[in-house]
């Protein structure tokens, strides 16, 4: 198994959260859980031009389509290949980050996962050949960039109460959002409505699943995990509350998680 990445530079920095390359030349074919984490992806498979969409709950195929995937906000776990042999690049923005480079409102890619073709025409293809043409992986890393700064169809600026939101909301407690909300000086509803044009989910959505991602570092920190303690210092209500919103991002319950050792706590190997 290979993994490399690279952060962005300026001006991308603000928006990209890191390029990678996934290569893993096992033969025997596996399925992982990929958890939520809010934000945009677009995925290039590098050994076959094709992307398999699975049903998250018989984990076989639904749907076909080329090499190259765009991966909406997502709010539920996805199923995908982790095994192959296979051989990936990747963009992997910050929350928010993908609005300058894509025509639609994010909002409308919420749990969608398609070919980057419907939005970008016939520059994603271009980008993936120009990927397998690169001889070396920071030649594939500056090929994402550039073509990244060649597709921009907005400015690379947030609007100031999203981006104030986001800043907010990154901090290690959850915030209350009608507070935030009254601080940027929006109505509820326009702040929603920009919030979830930019960045792809709404507030309380966005928050609750950055709150699930906030457990899963605790869990990979490799602390000894009391769950209430972790339950607390997340901002749940209660341990409830806590396994509720667990199972409803990541389809297994926190023990369940803890058994599995995920080489990447966003991605939790299937039984086979």
């Amino acid at each position: 198994m290979r993994l490399i990445r690279r952060k962005a530079a300026s001006p991308l920095d603000e928006f990209v959260d890191v390029f990678w390359l996934f290569g893993n030349a096992a033969q025997a074919p596996t399925k992982e859980r990929a958890l939520p984490d809010g934000c945009v992806q677009f995925i290039v498979n590098l050994r076959e031009d094709r992307t398999s969409i699975y049903d998250r709950h018989d984990f076989r195929v639904r749907e076909t389509f080329n090499g190259c995937a765009l991966v909406g906000p997502q709010s539920e776990f996805a199923v995908i290949d982790g095994g192959g042999p296979i051989e990936l690049a990747g963009i992997h923005f910050k929350p928010g980050g993908a609005f300058p480079f894509l025509s639609p409102p994010a909002g409308e890619l919420h749990g969608l996962q398609l070919p980057l073709d419907v939005l970008w025409g016939g520059m994603a293809a271009a980008m993936r050949e120009r990927l397998l043409e690169a001889r070396t992986p920071h030649e594939q890393f500056n090929v994402m960039e550039q073509v990244l700064l060649a597709r921009m169809t907005r400015p690379l600026s947030r609007h100031p109460a999203v981006d104030f939101a986001l800043r907010q909301f990154a901090g290690g407690r959850s915030q209350a959002i009608a507070d935030v909300t009254a601080r940027t000086g929006l109505s509820s509803r326009r702040f929603i409505e920009l919030f979830r044009g930019e960045v792809g989910l709404t507030p309380k959505l966005f928050c609750r699943v950055r709150r699930f991602q906030r457990v899963l570092r605790c869990i990979a920190s490799g602390k000894p995990v009391v769950w209430a303690d972790v339950a607390l210092d997340a901002g749940y209500f209660d341990q409830a509350h806590f396994i509720h919103d667990f199972r409803a991002f990541s389809g297994i319950n926190p023990s369940a998680y803890m058994e599995t050792r995920p080489w990447h706590m966003n991605h939790v190997p299937l039984p086979r």
